[in-house]
Formats: structure tokens, sequence, C-alpha cells
């Protein structure tokens, strides 16, 4: 089988997400170009980084689960997208369980929290927000074993 390249996942990504913003306002794409730009600087694998331009496409519903398992991927890229989208209802621990029993799942993770908790973004927030999330951000991290 052959697979999509980067480039593609990219472009279905940016596709999927085109009109979405940000709780800042800012085009949802550059999170998604940052998370993977994260994952590649963290020395990530191209399966960890097309999981990266695609981890919150589920989630979101930008991308349906039927079209994710329908794509030309490889598995382990399709595990970690589905091991990072959080599932309503679903308690941060068994989330974040499921991540660090997915291989590759964690440097996407990662990736996105370092993303979303960058003190510029952040303060563009409402304080209450800003509070909430980073308390979210930080338990996350806890849970996961990465460094506060």
């Amino acid at each position: 089988m052959t697979y999509l390249s980067l480039a593609e996942v990219e472009l279905i990504a940016r596709e999927a997400h085109a009109g979405q913003t940000d709780k800042a306002g800012r085009p949802y794409t550059e999170h998604l170009r940052a998370v993977a730009d994260g994952v590649r600087a963290r020395g990530g694998s191209d399966e960890q980084i097309a999981a990266a331009w695609l981890h919150d496409s589920v989630e979101d519903g930008a991308l349906s689960r039927e079209r994710l398992d329908a794509a030309a991927l490889p598995a382990p890229v399709k595990d970690m997208v589905l091991a990072v989208t959080k599932v309503k209802g679903e308690d941060t621990l068994t989330y974040t369980r499921r991540i660090l029993a997915t291989p590759g799942a964690l440097l996407v993770k990662e990736s996105d929290l370092a993303h979303n908790a960058d003190p510029g973004r952040l303060a563009v927030l409402d304080e209450a927000t800003r509070t909430r999330l980073t308390e979210k951000y930080a338990e996350v991290r806890r849970l996961l074993g990465l460094p506060h």
C-alpha cells in the first residue's frame, strides 16, 4: 500500500480545519503547524509528524473517524491520532493512560501541550480561562510524567 506523504497529510489537515480558529481567534492551522514542528524538533518520526498534523481532527469533528480509518495512513499514525483524541465525558486519567500505552503518542501530546501552554498564546485569553487551562495542562503533564 502506498501511504500519504507528509505534504498530503498536511493538506488534509489544513482542509479539515479550514475556517476554524483557536481560543485566541487565530487560524487553527497555526496550532497544527506548531505541533508538527514541535514533534520534528523533538526528533519525532514522519509517522509522529503526520499524527501531529491530524491530532485534533477527530476530536474537533474536522475529520470523521470513518475518514481517518479509510485514509492511506500507517496504522501507528491512526493509533496515535486516536490515542490523543479526548472522548467526551472521559476522565483525564483514562485519557493519559491511553496516550502512555500507545507507541509514539506521548511525543505528539508533549508537543501539543507545549504549544497550548505557550505564555504568548495564553496571554491573550481572559484570566479565568488562562488559569483553568494552565492548571489543566499541568495536570496532564504530571499524569504523563512530563516535566512541568
